[in-house]
């Protein structure tokens, strides 16, 4: 079941919040959303519902354990162990074997896996929780149903954010829910909703109609296109349903964490990743980066174990090697910049300087993102092969600019770019909060935000997540 789906905006969640409001008390309405995170997932992966429930009660048994045990360690580690293992036969299994096998001579037909909705994130859930367990008791649950409803609750069961059970565990037992919460959430869900429905789905028509090009067609203009168009759409996308999950989480009484800290405004790929898909980048940090030693060990090994990090970190995205050659460029970059070979912060002493050091963030993240969309890797060398080699115009070149680039998508185009940078902030006070007049008039615009999404919907129909892939 999507966000943006109409049996979830016209039925799911207005039933939800009726039924919640209508509920006293927080332990029968965190029965109520526990029920509503597993039928949630059912309708986007009945057949994952089984597999969700067998690794959240391991954990849970392991917790219980690693609570009571001497050995804890070992029991982390095994516990850990089999999450990997988990999520590594229905990910990995048949990328594994496809280049394996042939360089002994044999053939891979494949199993045909089908990875279950949200694997990865319900998987890091367990994990996080398991070792925050082992490095401190409290931060385990002797209820399994806790458990439950920390992986299963329905707004990050799919696509995140990344949230932490000790995070979680406290807005069981205390949270409010109240008029002004329950509209700021809503309000937060429709911009999502719009981000998602109108921005990245016009995004997403260009994108697809430039990466769909073949032969004389793809000039370096349609290639520079689709590159910038695809980095509006999975921001868009992805920022969006965080909007969402935080904006329907609110409606509830709880607190999410930002996932998104605008990201296209980075002076350096470092800083990227402390912006984008924020959860994931502090899991890896916090679960990975550290314990292999982080920046403690001089900038030799700091700088390798930023590389080993996001090479990882591309594998956790799927079993592609267009996903590994991401992560690896962004190891690269990453790495370059700890050893001081790519010196952000002397270039960025200046306004021309961060100015330069904005540039450069924009298409080092911009050219990875290509071979992230791609289908291939022969696909993804293709795209930035005509961005800077595609430099004769034909008929059929200027037949499709025309076709795709037309000026409703371009000011569509110009409002996600918009939106990307924090222009909101003149709308809020030092304090963060929303001035006094600005109060009034983003719930106005909301409404016809709705209003616009709605028709959106009906109009262009409903796309998956990106990020519900993975």
């Amino acid at each position: 079941m999507n966000f943006d789906s109409a049996f979830f905006l016209a039925a799911f969640l207005p039933a939800l919040m009726l039924l919640y409001a209508l509920l006293p008390g927080l332990r029968l309405r965190n029965i109520l959303l526990t029920a509503a995170g597993l039928v949630f997932y059912c309708f986007g992966s009945l057949s994952g519902l089984v597999l969700l429930l067998c690794v959240t009660a391991v954990n849970w048994l392991f917790g219980l354990a690693v609570m009571k045990s001497d050995a804890k360690r070992a029991l982390c580690a095994i516990a850990v162990v089999l999450d990997l293992l988990f999520l590594g036969f229905y990910k990995y299994l048949d990328f594994a074997m496809s280049a394996i096998i042939p360089l002994t001579g044999g053939s891979w037909e494949g199993l045909g896996l089908a990875a279950p909705l949200g694997i990865s994130f319900f998987t890091f859930k367990c994990i996080s929780y398991i070792i925050d367990t082992y490095r401190d008791g409290e931060n385990g649950s002797k209820s399994f149903f806790e458990l439950l409803l920390y992986v299963s609750f329905f707004p990050q069961i799919i696509a995140g954010p990344i949230s932490r059970f000790r995070d979680f565990r406290p807005q069981l037992t205390s949270r409010t829910v109240d008029s002004k919460t329950a509209a700021e959430g809503l309000r937060r869900f429709i911009a999502g909703l719009g981000k998602k429905l109108i921005l990245s789905a016009s995004a997403c028509r260009v994108t697809d109609a430039v990466f769909a090009l073949e032969g004389s067609a793809l000039d370096f203009r349609l290639a520079w296109l689709g590159a910038a168009a695809y980095m509006l759409q999975i921001y868009l996308d992805f920022s969006g349903y965080s909007d969402m999950a935080i904006g329907a989480g609110r409606m509830l009484g709880f607190e999410t964490a930002e996932n998104f800290d605008y990201p296209y405004v980075s002076r350096s790929v470092t800083e990227f990743w402390r912006r984008w898909h924020i959860s994931l980048s502090s899991w890896f940090r916090d679960y990975l980066y550290i314990p292999l030693g982080g920046s403690r060990r001089g900038r030799a090994r700091t700088a390798l174990n930023k590389f080993i990090v996001f090479a990882l970190c591309g594998l956790w995205h799927g079993a592609a090697w267009t996903f590994v050659l991401w992560g690896v460029w962004h190891g690269l970059l990453s790495a370059l910049e700890s050893l001081g070979v790519i010196n952000t912060k002397k270039l960025g002493a200046s306004a021309p300087g961060r100015a330069l050091c904005r540039a450069y963030t924009l298409l080092a993240v911009g050219l990875a993102f290509v071979m992230f969309r791609a289908t291939s890797v022969g696909e993804g060398f293709k795209m930035l092969s005509a961005m800077f080699t595609a430099f004769d115009i034909s008929p059929a070149g200027e037949v499709a600019l025309r076709t795709i680039a037309t000026r409703y998508e371009l000011c569509l185009l110009a409002v996600g770019a918009v939106i990307c940078a924090p222009v909101q902030m003149i709308f809020r006070a030092e304090s963060g909060e929303l001035r006094a007049w600005a109060e009034p008039v983003s719930y106005l615009l909301s409404a016809v935000l709705l209003c616009l999404c709605l028709t959106a919907a009906a109009v262009g129909g409903f796309a998956p997540f990106i990020y519900m892939q993975f």
